[in-house]
């Protein structure tokens, strides 16, 4: 093969919506040197995928952009729930969920919450932040063929708007091209799972007496179930513009051309229940729901992220946060080998650690979207059936039973059926309010750009200073904090409840250690003082990074 190109760069991305945009950002921010191809002239304008959960938002927080991305999303601020009604005439209808954090419960467990912010508005502070660290990203420039061997990736990329082609020689490539990904086509790596759920017409259209029918109701999304006129109804300002997802029939031989301007108008204001309602269509688009998981994320140097490698129903926002997060998995995995720090058999602990909360969260989303009855969705018999319950667990309390963790726990199940952050190989790091350097943080903002250990300041256990020694000799990026001298708690809230123990909170003793991925998962962990510390840590991280 021809090893010579036009460009040479560790990471090529395919796709710049918003998992190809993460990982870009997430990439940047490890240092490491990327470019990202989006076949489409710039960032999506239809508003979509607004649901950014609590995980998303941690990662988004500790990549430096969680304040932009609130600005972009002010506009929705104070939407919550999800209202079903017959129609907005009227106070009939009922609150699937009023309040996304009833009480407020979740600052026990993360320093940030969710965030409404559509895609269209969220895109831009992607691309601004992911271009601020170096990002090199490319739109109309489309990925046409690539090839690879055992050190690294030739890609032929197209400039659409010149025609000129270009070569690319990459150290991996990431594809997060779409649920129909060429990428993964051209590796024939199958599918598994029911496929295509339903269908639906999107609309974007301008209303300005619609405000006036929805009143104070301030919802995320509303669910109008008209037997003749079904759908969802979503805010863009809460003033004059909005969304509505018109369900549509495929399988029924039904086209997208019958849905005229006309019709979508009629088909709106019997929704709402407002026959007199101005309605102005400004766009629309189609949209299939599936639930569908690749068999493989990765086949050599190339990887799969987002859509490309899963599908859910958009019940719950499942979708694209998951994608999210599958970036940022992989980003630290990537930068680590890269840098010489970690074997390449970590990068398989993206598929062995991703794979499986794809699978889970995929069923929770239909299983979401009937306990909902999401407009146009009838299921067959089989979909949906799985647990059921809140939704914190899958997007906050997932965990990796296998991977690059050491001692946790076999045969767990991946989303279990409550939040357990207590410290658990395998889990997300527990969130505490610290003082660090003067500032106010959370744990969770320790955890990017290296290994973290945590130990006890009054401790005689040595871990500290090993963790130091190995830092420094063995090359590996291993931050070690003490609690109590280097870490200070802080009350954990506004109710300025006293601080917990922080080995209580992790599951370990004074004498003990953990052991945190750049990614704020705990790799592992040690309940009593180590006789040889030095040792047990060497042997952790051989373990951990595949260096053996």
């Amino acid at each position: 093969m021809r090893q010579e190109a036009d460009h040479r760069v560790p990471v090529l991305i395919v796709g710049g919506s918003l998992v190809g945009l993460s990982t870009s950002l997430f990439l940047g921010r490890l240092g490491v040197p990327h470019l990202l191809v989006e076949r489409h002239s710039g960032t999506s304008h239809h508003p979509r995928g607004r649901g950014n959960n609590v995980r998303t938002m941690e990662l988004y927080r500790v990549a430096g952009i969680e304040d932009d991305i609130k600005a972009a999303a002010s506009l929705l601020a104070d939407n919550h729930g999800i209202l079903q009604t017959p129609t907005l005439v009227g106070d009939a209808g009922e609150w699937l969920f009023k309040h996304i954090d009833p009480g407020g419960g979740l600052a026990r467990f993360s320093p940030t919450g969710w965030c409404l912010c559509s895609q269209n508005d969220l895109e831009p502070v992607l691309v601004e932040g992911a271009r601020r660290l170096g990002g090199d990203l490319r739109y109309s420039h489309e990925l046409e063929t690539f090839e690879q061997d055992g050190d690294g990736v030739t890609a032929t990329v197209r400039d659409r708007a010149t025609d000129e082609r270009y070569t690319v020689r990459a150290d991996y490539l990431v594809a997060a091209d779409g649920p129909r990904s060429p990428a993964r086509n051209r590796l024939g790596i199958g599918q598994s799972g029911p496929g295509d759920l339903f269908a639906n017409v999107s609309v974007t259209f301008r209303s300005k007496l619609l405000a006036d029918v929805v009143g104070d109701r301030r919802f995320i999304c509303c669910y109008l179930t008209h037997p003749d006129a079904d759908g969802a109804l979503l805010p863009v300002d809460n003033k004059e513009h909005w969304v509505f997802h018109a369900p549509w029939h495929p399988e029924r031989g039904e086209t997208l051309d019958e849905f005229t301007e006309e019709r979508l108008q009629r088909h709106i204001r019997r929704a709402v229940g407002a026959p007199d309602l101005d309605v102005e269509i400004t766009g629309k688009a189609s949209w299939r729901a599936a639930e569908r998981v690749a068999d493989r994320y990765a086949a050599g140097r190339v990887f799969l992220a987002g859509d490309s490698a899963h599908e859910m129903s958009p019940t719950g926002a499942f979708g694209s946060n998951t994608g999210i997060q599958d970036a940022h998995n992989l980003a630290w995995k990537l930068a680590a080998v890269l840098d010489g720090w970690a074997g390449p058999g970590l990068l398989d602990t993206y598929d062995t650690e991703r794979r499986p909360v794809a699978l889970a969260t995929s069923a929770r989303a239909s299983a979401r979207s009937v306990e909902h009855s999401h407009p146009g969705f009838a299921p067959a018999p089989g979909i949906g059936g799985g647990r059921r319950g809140g939704i914190l667990n899958v997007v906050l309390g997932y965990r990796y039973p296998e991977g690059a963790v050491v001692g946790a726990a076999p045969g767990q199940d991946v989303v279990p059926d409550a939040v357990r952050l207590t410290g658990e190989p395998g889990t997300r790091a527990p969130h505490l309010w610290l003082r660090h350097e003067g500032e106010r943080i959370s744990t969770l903002d320790l955890y990017e750009r290296s290994l973290v250990l945590l130990s006890d300041g009054r401790s005689e256990a040595g871990w500290h200073a090993a963790a130091r020694r190995v830092a420094e000799t063995d090359g590996i990026p291993l931050a070690s904090y003490r609690f109590g001298t280097d870490l200070i708690h802080e009350p954990q809230g506004t109710d300025a409840a006293p601080a917990p123990d922080w080995s209580a909170a992790h599951g370990t003793t004074p004498d003990g250690a953990v052991l945190v991925r750049p990614d704020g998962f705990v790799a592992w962990r040690s309940t009593t003082p180590a006789q040889d510390p030095e040792g047990t840590l060497r042997k952790v991280l051989t373990e951990l990074l595949h260096t053996a």
